[in-house]
């Protein structure tokens, strides 16, 4: 009924039928009906923060009368154009989406199609949307308008304007299908929208594809640059949406996050703790190194093949997905074996191969002496097995389990390039003098400690009379120390194998660790040993017969300055909360202040 006068549908739409074909004039008095009758379902689909899982959106969508030629919206809008009828159809569909959206979320925005021929449209300037938004109470500040591929821009500069305007007025504008041909890249560089709508045919099986992955960190790298927010379109399964995550898209679409519904459907519960895992599994990737790092981090969720299955059905796997190389052969959920495409292909091109073993189980052919490893394996580990492999199984895949069952597997392309970047990511944020993290990485982990629900500790150390020792013996030997108290720290908690104990260099002669679940005593006495034990030898042998050694202090005035020691601040969240790096620097201040009454080498704890 709203505004249907604008429609102006005749009730003879076609002034000569002789030009349509039978098959024509049926879909015609099918999309008559639909206009006419209004019968357009609206449904909507999510978009998906991929920080926190959260909605940020919806994409508005048409149906057809079900069970007709026109229920999928491609036949649907393929008809409209056909029959010169898309702004009628888009009109239709824009007012049954509003009709709907009173139940929208608040602040949500909500994603309406526009072919770019509609929005140039001088009906649609008139006014028509902002007097639906109106009729229902909608912001148009919650509004973008998705436009589309459906019609070719002409006149770019005139198109940028109409679209000035509607910005001027609160609307958004994304692009959709970017990637996906010149005109999308020239509609992209000539608008300048708020959002990009990667197109899925990008999103699709990303994970397995190199090349994909690098234009979809091209594009993100683009965005930033420009200001824009990217959406990944099609996300079906979990590599692609680790991967997109991994990128950085900040948002996502797809059948796996949720399909579309008539109603204003929230992300599962799974997915969000799938997308918030992640997401930490990423910031904790800035701490790691190849020691720490576990192989599965960087495993991809291939399906496996029971050994049973044919070679006529792995050949037309491996043509169904080109990228990929190789497959797990399992019995249940156990991997027995691993058959790699080219030595598969090689039995297939012998005299006999397509004739014996295109109908035989790939169990004859696997190889059964393959590289398995587990999940939580370092990827230092698995590179030393992967490189100690015969020639001929180098670049085979790497099989990878979780608790004895098969979990997926990861290439050598993909931990080559892994270990690469771990250690030039390490190596741009760590303290040059001891090769430990600095001040950014160390913020970071104990923003991530602090987030956490864990128990942990906090370890603050400080060389006492450093300076004092510095002015004596020179800032060269004054490194030696600082380079031994950090191998030493380290050494001390591998020793107790704690490899995920975060260990950092604040500056100067002040270092800090982060450790998890354990009674922080131990180590710290065991610290305090080694060390009073070692700095000794850093002194000449009068110095160390009189524990002391005489040096300026700061008012000019010689003073004895004792032997170098360490003292130890500790504070745990164990009863307390701290806020941010910050309260907790503030409170380690105040055990620090009892540790410096100690002339001697100390621990003290909050």
């Amino acid at each position: 009924m709203l505004f249907w006068n604008m429609l102006d549908i005749n009730k003879d739409l076609m002034t000569d039928h002789n030009d349509y074909t039978q098959e024509e004039l049926e879909i015609y008095k099918e999309l008559d009906k639909v206009l006419v009758n209004k019968e357009i379902k609206a449904v909507f689909q999510p978009i998906v923060s991929l920080f926190d899982g959260e909605i940020f959106g919806y994409e508005a969508l048409s149906r057809g009368i079900p069970g007709s030629s026109l229920e999928k919206p491609d036949a649907l809008f393929a008809a409209a154009e056909r029959f010169d009828k898309v702004w009628e159809l888009e009109f239709l569909c824009r007012s049954k989406a509003f009709e709907n959206a009173y139940k929208l979320p608040n602040e949500k925005m909500l994603f309406i199609n526009v072919a770019p021929n509609i929005i140039n449209d001088v009906r649609f300037q008139k006014g028509a949307t902002f007097d639906m938004l109106t009729q229902y109470n909608i912001d148009a500040s919650n509004i973008i308008f998705e436009i589309t591929e459906k019609n070719s821009v002409e006149d770019y500069k005139s198109f940028r304007r109409v679209l000035d305007n509607y910005t001027s007025q609160g609307y958004k504008i994304a692009i959709d299908d970017a990637g996906s041909g010149y005109s999308g890249l020239k509609l992209l560089a000539e608008t300048r929208p708020q959002f990009i709508k990667m197109d899925m045919d990008l999103v699709r099986n990303i994970d397995k594809d190199a090349l994909k992955q690098a234009l979809m960190k091209a594009f993100y790298e683009f965005s930033v640059a420009a200001n824009m927010k990217i959406i990944a379109e099609g996300i079906e399964t979990l590599d692609e949406l680790n991967t997109i995550i991994t990128i950085g898209i900040p948002y996502g679409q797809g059948y796996l996050l949720q399909r579309p519904a008539s109603e204003f459907l929230d992300v599962s519960d799974k997915i969000k703790e799938v997308i918030i895992s992640k997401n930490y599994r990423k910031k904790q990737e800035s701490f790691h190194t190849p020691l720490t790092m576990p192989i599965g981090e960087i495993s991809r969720r291939d399906q496996g093949f029971s050994a049973m299955v044919t070679g006529g059905q792995v050949l037309d796997y491996f043509n169904e997905n080109p990228n990929v190389m190789g497959i797990a052969i399992l019995q249940g959920d156990t991997p027995v074996g691993l058959l790699m495409k080219n030595k598969f292909l090689t039995h297939l091109a012998t005299k006999y191969g397509v004739a014996v073993y295109m109908n035989r189980p790939v169990g004859l052919l696997m190889d059964q002496n393959f590289l398995i490893v587990d999940y939580d394996t370092p990827l230092e580990q698995v590179s030393k097995s992967a490189v100690a492999r015969d020639e001929d199984s180098l670049y085979d895949y790497i099989v990878v389990t979780q608790q004895d069952k098969y979990y997926g597997i990861t290439t050598i392309k993909k931990l080559l390039e892994k270990t690469t970047h771990l250690e030039i990511n390490r190596a741009k944020h760590s303290n040059p003098l001891s090769g430990l993290p600095g001040n950014i990485l160390i913020e970071e982990k104990l923003k991530l400690v602090i987030e956490s629900e864990e128990t942990y500790s906090v370890l603050y150390f400080d060389l006492d009379n450093f300076k004092a020792y510095n002015d004596v013996y020179g800032f060269e030997n004054g490194d030696k120390i600082l380079c031994m108290t950090a191998q030493l720290i380290q050494s001390q908690f591998k020793n107790y194998h704690m490899m995920d104990a975060f260990v950092g260099h604040i500056g100067g002669d002040d270092f800090i660790a982060i450790i998890k679940n354990i009674d922080a005593m131990l180590i710290c006495q065991r610290i305090i040993d080694y060390f009073d034990a070692r700095i000794r030898g850093f002194y000449t042998e009068e110095d160390k017969s009189r524990n002391y050694i005489i040096a300026k202090n700061r008012h000019g005035v010689e003073e004895h300055f004792p032997i170098v020691s360490l003292s130890i601040a500790v504070l745990s969240n164990i009863g307390k909360k701290f806020k941010n790096p910050a309260d907790l620097a503030e409170a380690a201040s105040i055990v620090k202040k009892k540790c410096k009454q100690v002339w001697q080498s100390c621990y003290f704890f909050d």
